[in-house]
């Protein structure tokens, strides 16, 4: 029980470094997983290879590959191309500009890895609202939740996803049958809330739209020849990323093989450059991230979780204890990492079918928990972690205080609505 304490408390103390922000959160990380680390070993409940072994590495190299493509591609021009295009559709107007990123980065996430969206989706929301002269907080904050909100839909769209549909056997048309309908209620009922908390930065600016009118986007391709060989690369990830279950292969690996291609065929004269715009400290907190979050694990603060759920679902109704279920899963996930929580509890859920309970609703509520609990906090998922570094390229950086006052609500209304769905319609999701 004292390993449970000592690790908690370090996670805690962590997390609360991050949210005060008066020191940077990769610097909190790597001091927090060092301490979890000696501490481990002091205690015997951690070591350096289980350290190792805790790094989720999919993560870490889906988020790399990705990077050195949108590296290729930023002095291109392909982003201040597409800005102003979206600035076009969009005729200057925020809020329609709003809804019209909001649905491409929801539809996006549904099909790709939520961090792959927002690290394509990110640059060009920075370029557009500069060029209307508007914060790029609520549009970054929106690409994140929404992205979230986007992945819960389908099979392929989040990682807990891949996790249960895997251990359980569900099918891409099971999501589409079961988490599609669900989400698109929590998407229009999220998007609405975002507007709303975002009014007053909605503002339109007349002399910037206009001037938008007069920008010609093809002027703003300063290197067509080697944006046309990276979107290429890329556009070939993004059908492999559809397929890459059935090939065998994970996401991670066609990221990587993507970024080899793209750099072969590239050929940049300044190497040096192009790895200058790799977000390494994003990179390195997740690392740190992972190490603390692993110690917590090891020290079987998750088993105490699991043994609650099988108590919980011993002595209430199968309707309330899926509804409880996604309740505590999403806070649970808005804190910690929601692919170890959903580890976690996948042989918790094994476990009680082989006992005679019936678990088929109970995947579902996993499902909804972890994919729409990480909305909560910056840390919540690793999209939002890759937003808000994006955001502190710019003027206006997002906060973990300025997240709680978006994402939180987005989160608490996100799960009333899926509650309310899954306890109305309880018995379709039985089956």
């Amino acid at each position: 029980m004292s390993e449970i304490i000592v690790s908690s408390l370090i996670f805690a103390a962590a997390l609360g470094l991050i949210f005060t922000e008066k020191v940077h959160r990769t610097i909190v990380g790597i001091v927090g997983a060092v301490i979890m680390v000696g501490a481990g070993l002091l205690m015997g409940f951690y070591s350096e290879e289980a350290a190792v072994e805790s790094l989720n590495v999919e993560t870490l190299a889906l988020l790399f590959g990705m990077m050195v493509m949108v590296a290729l591609l930023q002095p291109t021009g392909f982003f201040q191309y597409l800005a102003i295009m979206a600035g076009r559709w969009s005729k200057g107007n925020p809020v329609r500009l709003f809804i019209l990123l909001g649905a491409l980065t929801t539809v996006l996430s549904m099909f790709l890895d939520n961090v792959t969206t927002v690290v394509l989706i990110a640059p060009v929301t920075i370029l557009i609202t500069e060029l209307l002269g508007l914060s790029p907080v609520p549009f970054l904050i929106s690409a994140a939740l929404l992205s979230n909100t986007g992945g819960v839909a389908t099979l392929v769209g989040d990682p807990p996803n891949v996790l249960i549909g895997s251990a359980v056997g569900l099918t891409f048309n099971d999501f589409l049958t079961h988490s599609l309908p669900v989400i698109v209620f929590v998407w229009m009922a999220s998007l609405g809330l975002l507007v709303w908390l975002s009014r007053a930065e909605l503002g339109a600016n007349p002399k910037a739209a206009q001037r938008i009118k007069n920008l010609d986007p093809a002027k703003a391709l300063e290197d067509p020849k080697t944006a046309r060989k990276v979107l290429i690369v890329l556009g070939t990830a993004v059908l492999l990323f559809f397929i890459h279950h059935l090939m065998g292969i994970s996401p991670a690996y066609v990221a990587l093989c993507a970024a080899a291609a793209a750099l072969l065929w590239v050929r940049p004269e300044d190497l040096t450059t192009v790895f200058e715009h790799v977000e390494w400290p994003v990179l390195i907190f997740f690392a740190a991230l992972f190490v603390m979050v692993g110690g917590v694990e090891s020290a079987g603060a998750f088993e105490k979780v699991a043994e609650l759920f099988a108590g919980l679902a011993e002595s209430t109704s199968p309707r309330l204890f899926g509804v409880l279920m996604i309740w505590v899963v999403a806070l649970l996930s808005a804190v910690i990492d929601n692919i170890p929580i959903t580890v976690a509890l996948i042989p918790v859920l094994q476990s009680l079918g082989a006992a005679g309970i019936d678990v088929t609703p109970l995947w579902w509520a996993l499902v909804f928990g972890a994919g729409l609990g990480g909305n909560g906090t910056i840390i919540g998922s690793t999209a939002n972690v890759v937003v808000v570094s994006l955001s502190e390229k710019t003027r206006h950086p997002i906060t973990a205080a300025f997240w709680l006052k978006r994402g939180l609500p987005v989160m608490l209304l996100s799960c009333v609505v899926v509650s309310l769905l899954y306890a109305l319609f309880f018995p379709l999701f039985t089956r």
